[in-house]
C-alpha cells in the first residue's frame, strides 16, 4: 500500500518561501504522476501542480512562476517550492500520486499559512 507523508509546512509572512516535500513508500514510485493539492478554508480541493513519471510538469495559473515541483526518483520523493507567497496561499497542502484507476493515494496534508 502506497504510503505519502508530507513535510515542511509552517507560518510565512507575504513574499516568503517554503518548500514541501513528500515522501513516497509503498510501491514503485516511477509508475506514479506526482501532484500537490490545496484546500483553502471553505473552498473545494484545487490541483496546484503535477509532475509525470517524465518530468512534464503543469500548473494552475495562479502558482505559474512562484512554485516549481520536482521529483527525486531515487529518493522517492515530491517537492514544491513556493516563492513569492501570498495569503491567498494559505490552504493544507496535500501530496497526491496517481498511477490508474484504483491506484489513486492521499497524504494526511500540511498546513501553509501565509501572514499580511
Amino acid at each position: 500500500q502506497v504510503q505519502l507523508v508530507e513535510s515542511g509546512g509552517g507560518l510565512v509572512q507575504t513574499g516568503g518561501s517554503l518548500t514541501l516535500s513528500c515522501a513516497f513508500s509503498g510501491s514503485s514510485f516511477s509508475n506514479y504522476v506526482m501532484a500537490w493539492y490545496r484546500q483553502a478554508p471553505g473552498k473545494q480541493r484545487e490541483l496546484v501542480a503535477k509532475i509525470t513519471n517524465s518530468g512534464t510538469t503543469t500548473y494552475t495559473d495562479s502558482v505559474k512562476g512562484r512554485f516549481a515541483i520536482s521529483r527525486d526518483n531515487a529518493k522517492t520523493t515530491v517537492s514544491l517550492r513556493m516563492n513569492s507567497l501570498k495569503p491567498e496561499d494559505t490552504a493544507v497542502y496535500y501530496c497526491n500520486a496517481i498511477w490508474r484507476i484504483g491506484y489513486n493515494f492521499w497524504g494526511q496534508g500540511t498546513r501553509v499559512t501565509v501572514s499580511s
